[in-house]
């Protein structure tokens, strides 16, 4: 088999181009801070939306450094969760009866198992 192979460059695998005469894109650095004190720089495009929040290694939301997230000039929505739209649409009498309904339609086979 290895008679039959062809031998040469992997396609795709490696560029024979230069970064010779090529220039990037004009950049702005921005620092975000989270609460536990993590301070993250990252560079965007100039003209670019920068936005007010970024998620931090660590998991918290960090805000842009020098800027308190409390003093924030429009308010949040309040969001709604999926419960409470749901119970915006039925009640919990008609929630139960078709929670019945369908349990009963996945033991008699209707569904299947998803495991």
């Amino acid at each position: 088999m290895a008679e039959r192979s062809l031998r040469g460059m992997s396609i795709g695998a490696k560029s024979l181009e230069s970064d010779e005469h090529v220039e990037l894109a004009a950049r702005t650095e921005v620092a975000y801070v989270c609460p536990k004190g993590h301070r993250t720089i990252l560079p965007l495009a100039e003209g670019a939306e920068i936005p007010d929040e970024w998620e931090c290694r660590c998991g918290e939301m960090a805000h842009i450094e020098g800027k308190n997230p409390n003093d924030e000039e429009h308010t949040v929505a309040n969001v709604r969760s999926h419960w409470d739209m749901l119970v915006e649409r039925r009640d919990e009498d008609e929630l139960k009866e078709l929670l019945d309904k369908r349990l009963k339609m996945h033991r008699e086979g209707w569904f299947p198992d998803y495991e």
